[in-house]
């Protein structure tokens, strides 16, 4: 059922920082070694991952299915915290999970119908500004196969130039289709800087480099456990 766009939340619903709070933590704690029963991880380009209080930054990554989110959050240090900018109009019709965003945070509403909303480039400017980490999927839909990218959209690089923030770039293979003890793999790129850049240049420039870390996607063979559930299950 479609949610009308008054009713959907603010970009600006949910405070901001480089802290993590308890929930926040508390999720972790107990997510990640979920992720590692459930997934098997295959990283690559651990050296390029910030480590926590080197600084904050802008992660963009291509975008394949629910599990990209959890994969950047299992890679990157709790602090500075993750913020993630995502459409909410199917994340509020699910209570459980949006009261667990709501608790812990991490999140920006980025309703497609408000193009243009000054209430979001405020609010990701003030998160980068008091040292947010902000996580950007500039495809800003699912790409339509493994090892397939849409064009990059250019916001990630607005926000990043003004800010003064690197660009980590982080290609994802596997999460299309999920199943039980599945090989996910994560290529993590050297940082971009992005002094002297312009937005059309940073983007071409952030779109090959993800283009060009992506590794090559087979369809492994062998039983693939709760394959139906696993792929949907947000």
């Amino acid at each position: 059922m479609a949610v009308a766009g008054a009713a959907l939340p603010a970009a600006d619903l949910l405070p901001v920082g480089p802290r993590a709070n308890i929930p926040y933590r508390l999720v972790r704690l107990l997510g990640i070694p979920l992720l590692r029963l459930c997934f098997k991880f295959d990283i690559r380009g651990r050296e390029n991952i910030p480590v926590s209080g080197g600084g904050n930054f802008i992660v963009i990554a291509n975008h394949l299915n629910w599990l990209d989110e959890f994969a950047l959050l299992y890679l990157f240090p709790v602090e500075p915290r993750l913020h993630f900018l995502a459409d909410p109009t199917i994340l509020i019709t699910r209570k459980f999970q949006w009261w667990l965003v709501r608790s812990t945070g991490g999140y920006v509403p980025v309703v497609r119908e408000r193009r243009g909303d000054k209430a979001l480039f405020r609010h990701v400017d003030r998160c980068l500004e008091l040292g947010g980490a902000v996580a950007i999927f500039p495809e800003a839909n699912y790409g339509p196969a493994e090892g397939q990218l849409l064009p990059f959209h250019k916001g990630f690089a607005h926000f990043a130039i003004k800010a003064g923030v690197p660009v980590i770039p982080v290609a994802l293979s596997g999460t299309k289709d999920l199943w039980f003890r599945k090989r996910i793999g994560v290529v993590v790129g050297p940082a971009i800087p992005t002094s002297g850049q312009d937005p059309a240049a940073l983007t071409e420039l952030a779109f090959q480099r993800v283009q060009g870390m992506l590794p090559a996607y087979a369809e492994p063979a062998g039983r693939k456990l709760l394959r139906r559930t696993l792929t949907h299950l947000f």
